[in-house]
């Protein structure tokens, strides 16, 4: 399995921007699908976005499309979320997930590699 370390959570105001980073090791990542996955509390994780092993394919939970981007960067071992526009409801802990090559999933079954994660407040 690989593992992964998020970092560049903090707290940010409404309608300001945060990059997340996740960084891998222990195994070959360009193989592996990335996610981003958040749990806000009292509720359960939910899909963010995700991006496939090669061709850069990507999926957006319909809450984030438009504001969030995923991408990915495989000569650093590294994957990135930048979130723009931020809302209170964005207020999470976000973890970064790997999932085999293949199928590009957006739920938590899709990944079986995950980070600690990293908070993320937005204040209103």
């Amino acid at each position: 399995q690989v593992q992964l370390v998020e970092s560049g959570g903090g707290l940010v105001q409404a309608g300001g921007s945060l990059r997340l980073s996740c960084a891998a090791s222990g195994q070959t990542f360009s193989s592996y699908n990335m996610g981003w996955f958040r749990q806000a509390p009292g509720k359960e994780r939910e899909f963010a976005a995700s991006i496939s092993w090669s061709w850069g394919r990507t999926f957006y939970a319909d809450s984030v499309k438009g504001r969030f981007t995923i991408s990915r960067d495989n000569a650093k071992n590294t994957v990135y979320l930048q979130m723009n526009s931020l809302k209170p409801e964005d207020t999470a802990v976000y973890y970064c997930a790997a999932g085999p090559r293949g199928y590009l999933g957006t739920t938590i079954g899709d990944f079986n590699s995950w980070g600690q994660g990293t908070q993320v407040t937005v204040s209103s």
